[in-house]
């Protein structure tokens, strides 16, 4: 942009500032911290692909195909506008830089300092000034937001940062960099702001079981905090086997509105393929947690992910993931074909053939639509609180709190409404 460009933008309204993002909550959080610094700066904020004269791109490079999306979103922006302004952050633009430098990306950060950067493009359109260049390093303390915005129907809050696991398919820690936790004073005073506008808190991480290994602080003495909000549902991120204890279920017991979803992370259900992957524990583990966790809370969604043709999966041991999943009867499955990340340790090995990777994701999500379906029919008949989010097609869609999504003919949109679920109907229920 010209020193004529910003003198004619001063002393006039502010141009429009849209971000979109892809990927995790942590990305969605990442996403609003930057928004909350730029409406409060004085531009017109939104959220997605809508018409813009400026986007701040947040990235993803967790799969292949994530961060193919990631590059294709410049065009997709382009094509809204072709005068656009963009800017690119998150864990793609980390990962390769140059697949972005093109025609109308002005700038190009990585996953360090969004918040920053948001500064950075709102005294450059106000002042004139100029922006720094990233030096993509990652940072070893946590980037504090300013302000909440809420452009949802529930808050996402970033709690943790970075990942020490280094799982052996995983590219996030090499991008992300080291765990790192908020101060719970912090995640409180948040809350307090964010308590005004929501229903519902998601507490996220990039690994958040590991919430606390670095203050002296842990996942449950942060639940035991939250306990205060008892006007506000609050729903975890993805967990770890490892966090699943007593202690961590009392403190979630003690939560008024707590959402018994737990999206506990498995990614194989055989014990060798766990071992290539570095996952630390065995199935049977993995199996004993679910357990505890049903016996406080009965009924409660458990869900998970899991990575199909992985190079070391035997057919064998394929089929050890169909009946370890049909064993646990897991409410929905997230299931992802193995993709391969350059820089991980799997990431040398050979692959499987392609036509193995489709079969097999093929046949697991069969299995997830016969568990989900036997999940949400076990929901029909039961009263339970929806939170209404959007409408879609004349029908009003929320979801309760183990995260079934419903549909109604009638609601309001961040508003709750007790139901009764009478049939299956579409990805959910009908009431």
């Amino acid at each position: 942009m010209t020193d004529c460009d910003i003198d004619n933008i001063k002393g006039r309204t502010l141009p429009k500032v849209a971000v979109f993002t892809l990927g995790c909550k942590v990305n969605l959080y990442d996403s609003d911290a930057m928004l909350a610094v730029l409406r409060s700066s004085g531009f017109e904020v939104a959220e997605g692909l809508q018409y813009a004269d400026i986007y701040v791109l947040n990235t993803c490079a967790v799969t292949a195909e994530a961060e193919k999306k990631s590059r294709q979103a410049v065009a997709r922006i382009l094509k809204i506008n072709p005068h656009a302004q963009i800017y690119v952050c998150g864990c793609a633009s980390q990962r390769n830089a140059e697949q972005f430098e093109r025609d109308g990306v002005q700038y190009v950060g990585g996953t360090d300092g969004k918040v920053e950067l948001a500064r950075e493009i709102a005294a450059h359109y106000i002042s004139g000034a100029g922006l720094k260049q990233s030096d993509f390093c990652i940072s070893d303390r946590f980037e504090e937001g300013e302000g909440v915005v809420n452009l949802r129907t529930r808050h996402f809050i970033k709690v943790q940062d970075g990942c020490n696991n280094f799982c052996s398919y995983c590219i996030v820690p090499y991008l992300r960099g080291r765990c790192r936790s908020r101060s719970i004073d912090s995640v409180i005073a948040e809350l307090d702001l964010a308590r005004e506008s929501v229903h519902e808190v998601v507490v996220s991480g990039v690994n958040l079981s590991a919430y606390g290994v670095d203050n002296g602080s842990s996942l449950a003495g942060l639940l035991r905090a939250l306990k205060k909000y008892d006007d506000l549902r609050i729903r975890l991120g993805s967990l770890e086997v490892g966090v699943v204890d007593e202690e961590f279920l009392d403190a979630a017991k003690n939560i008024g509105k707590f959402c018994p979803h737990f999206h506990l992370s498995l990614q194989s259900g055989d014990d060798g393929v766990l071992k290539a992957m570095n996952r630390h524990y065995t199935s049977a583990q993995y199996a004993e947690k679910v357990e505890l966790i049903r016996r406080y809370f009965p009924g409660a969604a458990i869900t998970t992910d899991i990575i199909v043709g992985f190079p070391t999966e035997s057919e064998e041991a394929f089929v050890n993931s169909i009946q370890f999943a049909n064993e646990i009867g897991f409410a929905d499955i997230h299931v992802f074909p193995y993709s391969s990340r350059q820089g991980t340790v799997a990431g040398r090995l050979k692959p499987l053939a392609p036509s193995v990777l489709d079969d097999r994701q093929k046949r697991m999500s069969a299995v997830k639509q016969q568990l989900n379906g036997a999940y949400l029919s076990a929901q029909i008949g039961k009263p339970c609180e929806v939170l209404f989010e959007t409408e879609e097609d004349g029908m009003w869609v929320g979801h309760t709190p183990n995260y079934c999504k419903v549909y109604a003919a009638s609601g309001e949109r961040n508003t709750l409404a007790t139901l009764t679920p009478n049939c299956l109907y579409l990805d959910g229920l009908k009431a």
